[in-house]
Formats: C-alpha cells, structure tokens, sequence
C-alpha cells in the first residue's frame, strides 16, 4: 500500500470556493504589555500600588518639612521675645541704679544749699560747711563702692595711677609716687578713674 499523502480533489472548473479562515494577528503592542509569563500588563504598567505608595512617602515628607517649619519660626519668635525681654529688663535695672546713685547725692545738694543760704549772715561760715559737704560726697562715693585713693609714698602701679609728671626727689626712691595731683576713686577692675600723680625719676 502506498504511503504518499493524497492530493485534494481537484476543483471543477467555475465552482466556487469557500475563503480560507483568516488568522488572528496580535495587536500592535500587546506582546510588550503582556508579563514574563504572557499574562496581561504588571503592576507599573498602570501606575498601581508602587506609584500609590510614592505618593504617600511625598506626602510625609512635605508634612514633616512643615512641621520642622513650624517649630523652626516659633523658636525663632521665642528667641526674640526673650531678647525684648532681657533688654527691657536690662534697662530697668540701669534705671533702678542712675535712681539709687541720685538719691545718694541729694544730701549733698541739700547741704550744698544749706551752706550758700547762710553765707551772706556768716560768711565764715562758709569753709566749714563745704568742708562738711565734701566729706560727706567722699562718704557717699565710697558707699558706692568707690573709695578715694591719693596716697603718696607707695610704688608707682599702673592699674591705679596715672602718671603726669616726673620729679627729682633725692628722698624717695625711683618710681615712687611723691605727689597727688588729682585724687582717684575706686579700686582696679571698679575704678571711676585712676590717681593723677607725680613720681620720682631715676637720676
């Protein structure tokens, strides 16, 4: 018996013949949308949960730069108002001590007054009271914390005096304060001024 394939009966002439069923073709693009395992498109191809979850990390993070914001301006406002503060207080205090140190001078003025209301009745009168008066300032300043200083005979010290002039004294040793010429208040590091003094050179 033979083997070859047989041959289609041949079709009689005029006869018509049935259209050979067309092949589906895929549709453009449809191989690249399909999966690694030819299923429809993945989870990016749409924008799905990885998208979704890009845009709640966004999300937090503009929250927290707002709220870093925030609580950066509020320390801002509170460090300003500690400084309105702190000089407000700093000028009260300045003003309680100009207040003090004025009422400490108002006896002075008193006396001051005092002493010129009796001179024209007794002008001789009028050393005495003076003299009292300027006891008592020098009383008032060294309340004050700045004691008077015009010693004489004491080494030359650059944090209290203040040299301005230079005498030949064969007595005194070189360097050695011989003369005040304006007094000097207060101590060194709380000094209202230094002792103008002379002091002896070298020869």
């Amino acid at each position: 018996m033979s083997t070859q394939p047989q041959q289609p009966d041949p079709v009689p002439e005029g006869a018509v013949t049935e259209p050979e069923q067309e092949q589906d073709l895929p549709a453009p693009g449809a191989a690249e949308a399909r999966g690694a395992g030819g299923e429809g498109p993945g989870p990016d191809a749409a924008g799905g949960p990885a998208v979704g979850a890009a845009d709640e990390q966004a999300a937090e993070q503009a929250a927290a730069l707002a709220e870093l914001d925030d609580r950066w301006r509020r320390a801002l406002a509170d460090l300003e108002n500690l400084r309105k503060r702190h000089a407000r207080e700093l000028e009260r205090e300045r003003a309680a001590e100009r207040a003090r140190t004025a009422a400490a001078l108002l006896p002075v003025i008193d006396n001051l007054e005092l002493a010129l209301s009796h001179a024209e009745a007794d002008p001789g009168s009028i050393v005495e009271g003076v003299k009292a008066i300027h006891d008592q300032a020098v009383a008032t300043l060294a309340r004050l914390g700045y004691e008077r200083q015009s010693e004489t005979g004491v080494p030359f010290d650059p944090a209290r005096h203040e040299v301005v002039g230079v005498v030949e004294d064969p007595e005194a040793e070189p360097g050695t304060v011989v003369q005040v010429l304006r007094p000097g208040y207060g101590d060194p590091g709380h000094q209202l001024r230094p002792v103008a003094v002379a002091v002896a050179k070298r020869e």
